[in-house]
């Protein structure tokens, strides 16, 4: 892998670690092995990258991991044949990683699904989309390659429905909006996304459902799926997400992270085209709080 630097200053470690998917420790490492060159030459970690530099690296191995079943609560809310449709609770970690090789709706989809597509291999079987740890709702799961890609590509051409609710700090001046900013990674954080001109294309659409003072309840709907979409949108634009560990403020909802919650799901069945569309009731944390919210 290659990449050029276009601003000097920072350690080759430090430069490594924020313009690639190494993290700082990894970066460090392939200093210390010698698979990092600077203008064709090793260089340590505390050399300061020029502008122009050209800096020539190789990520890591990944380890193969073997992902178990394990017998976890999982809530089917549709089966065939063809596709599944899981509503994940919240705090649940959508596939196995270095940090969570078990426990995760991989895990559990092994165990209670017994055919999942292969095309995103074994880390994530049937995944066709994905939501985070601590958003909570319904996600489609692909059961051959056939269903897979046909649902891949309705994602892709943006005919699927995905609609949130979200509670998020402060009041929109309007009803209604649009979002529309790229999203990427974050230059200053590698753990976060940011709206930034080298993003891909973002859209989101929101309409507030009920307002609470220093709080809103909003509908969210996803026309793309980037990566933290809805909570860098609402971020960017003043309003971000309550709970959000991220991007939102300190002084917030007492919950177990960002009171995010996929509630409505729908799609065109691979095999019989017809239009599905499921609904499912945010988590009882998520609806407490908003009883509290109404009554405070």
């Amino acid at each position: 892998m290659e990449i050029q630097i276009k601003e000097a200053g920072k350690r080759l470690d430090k430069a490594l670690a924020d313009l690639t998917v190494l993290s700082r420790s990894q970066a460090s490492e392939q200093i210390k092995l010698g698979t990092v060159l600077v203008n064709g030459n090793k260089q340590k970690a505390k050399y300061v990258v020029q502008i122009g530099d050209t800096i020539v690296y190789k990520l890591p191995e990944e380890k193969i991991l073997a992902y178990q079943a394990e017998n976890l609560p999982l809530d089917i809310v549709y089966e065939d044949d063809e596709v599944a449709v899981i509503n994940k609770p919240q705090g649940m970690v959508v596939h196995p990683s270095a940090g969570h090789p078990c426990g995760t709706l991989v895990n559990a989809l092994l165990y209670h699904i017994k055919n999942l597509s292969s095309i995103n291999g074994v880390v994530r079987p049937g995944i066709v989309h994905r939501i985070d740890k601590d958003t909570s709702g319904l996600l489609m799961v692909a059961k051959n390659d056939y269903a897979h890609q046909i649902l891949a590509k309705e994602l892709k051409e943006k005919k699927s429905l995905r609609k949130y609710l979200a509670i998020v700090h402060g009041n929109p001046s309007s009803d209604r909006g649009v979002i529309e900013a790229p999203i990427g990674r974050s230059d200053r954080d590698r753990k976060k996304q940011a709206v930034t001109a080298k993003g891909k294309e973002a859209k989101t659409h929101f309409k507030v459902a009920e307002r609470f003072g220093n709080y809103s309840l909003l509908e969210v709907t996803l026309e793309t799926g980037r990566t933290h979409q809805i909570r860098v949108h609402m971020a960017y634009i003043g309003y971000p997400l309550a709970g959000d560990p991220l991007y939102g403020p300190k002084k917030t909802l007492e919950g177990k992270g960002q009171f995010l919650h996929a509630k409505t799901l729908g799609f065109t069945h691979p095999r019989t085209g017809k239009l599905l569309t499921f609904s499912a009731d945010p988590p009882a944390i998520f609806q407490t709080t908003l009883e509290q919210l109404r009554h405070q």
